[in-house]
């Protein structure tokens, strides 16, 4: 069986998934320890991108795309975060929620708003996939809920009633 390869960058899907999940992990990781976006993408590039854990080999990331992930999800920070606490019950604060959850979303919702060359059902089953593999509760849901609004919004073009 083969790999199905993104058309830009003849990188598999399998690639582009585990590059999605790296940047979500390098989000959590910049926003709980401070971290600066060019130290995160060496550190994460030495170290972590294709590597090992406990024994197991991990899926080889696109080191571009994870790299345009995270770069683009702080850089559109500004926009993305007014966007999710328009989401959230009233009187809530998007500090409020769960540090993984505000990573998933910024990385999914730059996604959606710049990455019009992935289709927007890729982008949110990658990242709900990404959330349930966190969460077993309703913060998949929730993600879910604010991609699916996003995609509503950022790509009414593509989708079909």
């Amino acid at each position: 069986m083969t790999a199905v390869k993104d058309h830009d960058t003849g990188e598999s899907a399998p690639a582009r998934s585990a590059a999605r999940l790296a940047a979500v992990q390098a989000l959590y990781q910049m926003e709980t320890a401070g971290a600066g976006v060019d130290a995160t993408i060496t550190e994460f590039e030495d170290f972590r991108l294709g590597g090992e854990i406990e024994g197991d080999q991990l899926h080889r990331a696109d080191k571009v795309f994870f790299a345009d992930i995270l770069r683009g999800a702080v850089e559109t920070q500004r926009r993305i975060d007014p966007y999710i606490e328009r989401q959230l019950a009233a009187g809530w604060k998007l500090s409020r929620i769960d540090a993984t959850a505000r990573a998933i979303l910024r990385a999914g919702l730059y996604e959606l708003i710049r990455r019009a060359d992935v289709p927007y059902k890729v982008v949110i089953d990658e990242y709900i996939n990404i959330a349930n593999a966190f969460f077993d509760g309703d913060e998949p849901k929730f993600i879910n809920g604010v991609l699916d609004a996003a995609a509503r919004e950022a790509r009414s073009d593509e989708l079909t009633l």
